[in-house]
């Protein structure tokens, strides 16, 4: 962020002029725009589900409200809540936590903020794999810690490897964080992948943030295993959750947080002082989405599948695309190369804003550019769509670099 000409910026902190607006936001915000002047948009920008809140986790919510549950609860979350969180856990990713091992935030974005700022300082560093989430890196800067990026290929399936993390760490290192299944690439960590990590940090001091929120979207029978499971790391591994995306309860922001009580004192001690509790009626609808039928869960991943391979087969079907298979989440990265440096209509394709932007002015299709995710010659387009809208995107791009 400069601040040139910019009357009052000079008062702003280091912590907020190093951090960048997200361009996920933007993005949509743009898109939205161009809709509401009449423009007929394809999004493939945001990252929320676009199937329905299930009725029932609705109903909850409504009944919240009748029963007049609207006033402040306990600032960690309700013990209803927790309770469910404690069988999701371990129903679902075969970890045991306790009760008072838990904090609900409002949304995932805050439980991942409230621990990079009771654990980071300046001059701590912490490990981030790129391509990586957009929050990440600023989240880090604004607790005052240093990310330290590490890079990854379309080649090595977006994964770091031991030997990069080895190489990354320094006796500054606070944090590892691992994303898996993982937005923007959809890539996910084996078990064999996970414990090799793990191993690495053995005997190290070294905390592992684990942003989980994708865990019940996976394909061709891959399963997310969690650092958590494994003894040796229980004392490190940090777990973050939430219920926006497995259940389509983006605007309602519950997400949750487990791990060593002591941490998460800390947390709830900052989210006292911030935002205290999470909205009361959303936690009541969030303990019948956690505790329900959840069938309506694998019928969504299932045709979230569909949508995959649709988007895989199409895209690698485009001159200058070339994309893996996602293994989880609902995001595809196909890397743009082969477009980039050249032009169209006019247009000249430096980079992945370019490319992203030349979509959307002129072709009406909304995507994210990979430079957000420290990618800058990918693209993130979100599959979370019905397949006809996914069907026309793909036609306005091949068209468009035609």
């Amino acid at each position: 962020m400069s601040t040139t000409n910019v009357p009052g910026q000079e008062y702003l902190t280091r912590r907020v002029l190093s951090m960048q607006e997200s361009q996920t936001m933007r993005i949509t915000g743009l898109a939205n725009k161009m809709k509401a002047e009449g423009k007929n948009i394809v999004s493939l920008s945001a990252g929320e589900p676009d199937f329905p809140t299930p009725d029932h986790v609705n109903q909850a919510g409504i009944d919240a409200i009748r029963a007049g549950f609207t006033r402040y609860t306990a600032n960690s979350g309700i013990p209803e809540l927790k309770k469910a969180i404690q069988e999701k856990f371990r129903r679902d990713n075969g970890i045991e936590f306790q009760e008072n091992q838990i904090i609900v935030s409002n949304g995932g974005k805050q439980t991942l903020a409230n621990t990079f700022l009771a654990l980071c300082q300046e001059g701590d560093e912490v490990i981030v794999p790129a391509p990586y989430w957009v929050s990440f890196p600023e989240m880090v800067r604004l607790a005052g810690a240093e990310p330290v990026i590490l890079n990854t290929t379309l080649e090595s399936d977006y994964k770091i490897t031991p030997l990069q993390l080895e190489a990354a760490i320094t006796p500054r290192t606070k944090i590892l964080v691992l994303n898996s299944p993982s937005n923007p690439t959809g890539t996910v960590y084996s078990e064999t992948e996970v414990r090799a990590l793990m191993k690495v940090l053995e005997g190290r001091n070294v905390f592992v943030l684990s942003d989980e929120m994708y865990d019940m979207i996976v394909y061709g029978g891959v399963r997310a295993f969690s650092p958590a499971r494994i003894p040796e790391m229980k004392d490190w591994v940090i777990v973050s959750n939430g219920v926006s995306k497995t259940y389509a309860m983006t605007g309602w922001r519950i997400g949750f947080l487990a791990g060593p009580k002591w941490l998460i004192d800390a947390c709830d001690k900052i989210q006292s002082q911030t935002t205290s509790n999470p909205n009361a009626i959303a936690q009541k609808a969030a303990v019948a989405a956690l505790i329900g039928d959840q069938q309506i869960v694998e019928d969504r991943r299932l045709e979230f599948e569909k949508r995959r391979d649709y988007m895989y087969e199409a895209l690698n079907g485009i001159p200058g695309f070339r994309t893996a298979l996602p293994q989880g989440a609902f995001y595809i990265f196909p890397s743009i190369s082969g477009v980039l440096g050249k032009t169209f209509n006019g247009v000249v394709m430096k980079d992945s804003a370019d490319v992203a932007e030349y979509l959307l002015k002129e072709h009406y299709v909304a995507t994210v550019p990979g430079d957000a995710f420290g990618a800058p010659e990918n693209l993130r387009l979100s599959y979370a769509a019905s397949i006809s809208e996914l069907e026309e995107a793909i036609k306005r791009i091949r068209k468009a670099f035609q």
